[in-house]
């Protein structure tokens, strides 16, 4: 898995070229929210639809859902964000495994180098700018790993703890909302630096922890179980901090529920120097589950 910057963009090819062109006419913000509001409708004819339209187009398992009667979702929003049974997703019991945080496809395991992170063949992003600037917090990532899964319409769409932590900042930075897909990953540069996000910093045992909810097209809203709906309409970004009072501090276990997408779209995972060891299996195209091991802490030895 090297990052050695030889690759050739020229191979992208002509489809992904003219997909990706099109994506930059569009005008993101306002379909995503002519999406909110659709997905919100509780009209029972639009909801039915939709919610019906989705499991058969992308074959989604309502067994495995804590509700599995498709009519008794209110929206098609509380649908795609609906809970799973507690037996259909196991959280990994060793101490020092990380847990996978989402259902979802590998897109990329890696080092952080120089301060870049590896986006497709012929593409990287700057991990400061993909932090909204925060040098400080960019400079606890230096030469640290990362992990990007990205999330289907198919997929269990809420975000759960890869370890416990005590959450320390949270940062909304504005951005476009090209989709996340393999095509748009391979010819859009710095797309994951681009698009809006919701970046959440952590305090673990293992050092910093950045769990970091990417935006995408239709994805026009982000929820965190601590402040709800995370979505500003500043062009600047924007920080809250959560290291005050010990009393008001916001501390979640591994495999606690920390966000939900509305709407399928990447998680970006950052851990420091000498933090991780990423699974062998954790390679590009992987198919991973909420709570399985995907990585080890490195200075915890196997129960």
């Amino acid at each position: 898995m090297s990052n050695q910057r030889h690759d050739n963009p020229e191979h992208v090819s002509l489809a992904d070229r003219l997909f990706a062109l099109m994506l930059q006419l569009l005008p993101h913000h306002f379909l995503s929210s002519l999406m909110y509001r659709l997905t919100r409708s509780e009209w029972p004819a639009l909801k039915r639809l939709l919610i019906r339209t989705a499991i058969r187009a992308y074959r989604v398992d309502m067994q495995v859902a804590q509700e599995s009667d498709a009519e008794k979702y209110p929206s098609f929003n509380a649908f795609f964000t609906r809970a799973l049974k507690p037996e259909a997703r196991l959280l990994t019991p060793e101490s020092g495994a990380i847990a996978s945080p989402v259902d979802g496809t590998v897109s990329q395991a890696q080092s952080i180098r120089d301060g870049v992170l590896f986006q497709a063949k012929g593409q990287y992003y700057s991990l400061e700018e993909l932090l909204g600037g925060d040098r400080q917090w960019a400079r606890r990532f230096t030469d640290g790993s990362f992990a990007t899964i990205y999330l289907s319409p198919r997929d269990y769409h809420r975000i759960h703890m890869p370890l416990s932590g005590r959450l320390l900042k949270m940062i909304h930075v504005p951005g476009r909302l090209f989709s996340v897909n393999n095509a748009c990953a391979r010819t859009i540069p710095r797309l994951f630096s681009r698009n809006e996000r919701v970046v959440n910093l952590f305090e673990t045992d293992a050092g910093p922890m950045a769990v970091i909810m990417v935006g995408a097209i239709f994805v026009a809203s982000m929820d965190t179980v601590w402040s709800g709906c995370v979505a500003p309409r500043s062009r600047s970004s924007t920080h809250w901090n959560y290291s005050g009072e010990p009393s008001e501090s916001i501390e979640l276990a591994k495999g606690e529920e920390m966000g939900r997408f509305n709407m399928g779209s990447t998680v970006i995972l950052l851990f420091g120097k000498d933090a991780v060891r990423w699974s062998e299996s954790l390679q590009a195209g992987a198919q991973v589950r909420m709570g399985e091991e995907i990585g080890r802490l490195k200075d915890v030895a196997p129960d």
